[in-house]
């Protein structure tokens, strides 16, 4: 099973490895490496995440997200989306920024740099709102109940999550414009800062409104096929909800997509803090994002989230720890591994949880058992 699901990761590791080997050496063999390793630490919150939408797709989707999903993933945001980064920020053509990125690296990770305020608001926003609405949800299932209790009674207020965002976002751009002039060049980026922001949590509203949207109109056809059947056998093939059901599908990957895209910012942003050649970057980030993809199957295949209930809120906590981390480095530098840590720390700390719910439950259906095999014994005798 783990070489089922990790062997095309195995393979595209090896292949990086080689690749990095024999475009700069050793060095760049390390280098690599290092930057696989940051990667699979930043985005272990994003397995665990995507884990939890997946596990709702078909094995067809699910092979979709690990095919195109992954060329999207790799290609896209780990070496594409740096290129269109400088090629916005300024103001060239695609193939001047490719040249750029390739025989002037150091004006490359200027031109990224400069960039970033605007990234980690759109980011920030995004993974803001995934978290808002995961501890404003009533869930049957609370890891730290003594604050998801009181939070759960106060997401009954419509558009919580959106204004909170709003006024976090209003907070950001109007201490990033106060203390523009302390910033070389940052004078003229507080208007992009709040624009960046709104766009992230417009994208929120309408992959997520209309995942959710299809998903729940999929739920009601399924409801109304069952209850067709139950009534008659002949009732015809359901046409309508098999389309309904790709539309769905279709929407839960874009969400998918665009939810990887945002984790991806922190580590192509500190992927700079280790190198800035453009080829070892999209050979270690790539390798790392095809660990992340399988690793999100390998949950999904394993059940590991229904076993380790916890692992979810642990991932959403740690969303929210990098949102606030994103947006805080629109102005402040953070290290990398801080990131990293965080979330690693995070989802360590809620997979504990689960282990000793696990056997506390365990315990308790012990005792019973050994309760009612006395009661039996009693009323043997």
């Amino acid at each position: 099973m783990v070489l089922k699901t990790f062997g095309w990761s195995f393979a595209v590791t090896a292949l990086g490895l080689v690749a990095a080997v024999l475009f700069g050496g050793w060095g760049a063999f390390g280098v690599v490496l290092i930057l696989s390793i940051l990667e699979i630490s930043l985005s272990f919150d994003n397995a665990v995440v995507n884990a939890g939408i997946l596990k709702k797709m078909n094995a067809f989707w699910q092979k979709i997200f690990l095919t195109v999903g992954i060329l999207i993933a790799v290609f896209g945001m780990r070496l594409v989306f740096p290129v269109v980064i400088v090629a916005v920020s300024a103001s060239l053509g695609p193939i001047e920024a490719v040249d750029l990125a390739l025989n002037n690296p150091d004006r490359y990770e200027e031109l990224v740099t400069d960039a970033h305020p605007s990234i980690a608001a759109f980011g920030g926003m995004f993974l803001l709102m995934i978290f808002l609405d995961f501890i404003f949800e009533d869930r049957d299932i609370k890891w730290l109940g003594w604050l998801e209790r009181p939070l759960a009674k106060l997401g009954k207020v419509d558009m919580l999550s959106a204004c909170i965002a709003l006024i976090v976002l209003l907070g950001v751009s109007l201490t990033f414009a106060k203390n523009a002039h302390l910033h070389a060049g940052h004078a003229d980026k507080a208007e992009t800062v709040l624009l960046s922001g709104v766009a992230g949590l417009i994208t929120y509203m309408v992959v997520g409104g209309l995942s959710g949207f299809f998903e729940n109109r999929l739920e009601e056809s399924e409801e109304r096929e069952h209850e067709a059947e139950e009534e008659a056998k002949k009732a015809g093939k359901p046409v309508s909800a098999v389309a309904m059901a790709g539309k769905a599908a279709f929407f839960m990957f874009l969400y998918l997509e665009v939810l990887d895209a945002s984790f991806s910012f922190d580590g192509v942003i500190g992927a700079f803090a280790i190198t800035n050649d453009i080829v070892l970057m999209a050979l270690g980030l790539g390798i790392g994002a095809m660990y992340v993809r399988s690793l999100t199957v390998y949950l999904v295949r394993e059940g590991t989230l229904d076993d380790y209930v916890y692992l979810e809120h642990g991932a959403h906590y740690a969303i929210g720890a990098l949102a606030a981390i994103l947006l805080i480095t629109i102005q402040y530098e953070i290290n990398e591994i801080i990131t990293g840590l965080i979330g690693v720390v995070l989802i360590g700390w809620s997979f504990w949880s689960s282990v000793r719910r696990n056997r506390a439950l365990a315990a308790a259906e012990g005792k019973a058992d050994a309760s009612d095999d006395k009661a039996e014994v009693s009323s043997g005798v």
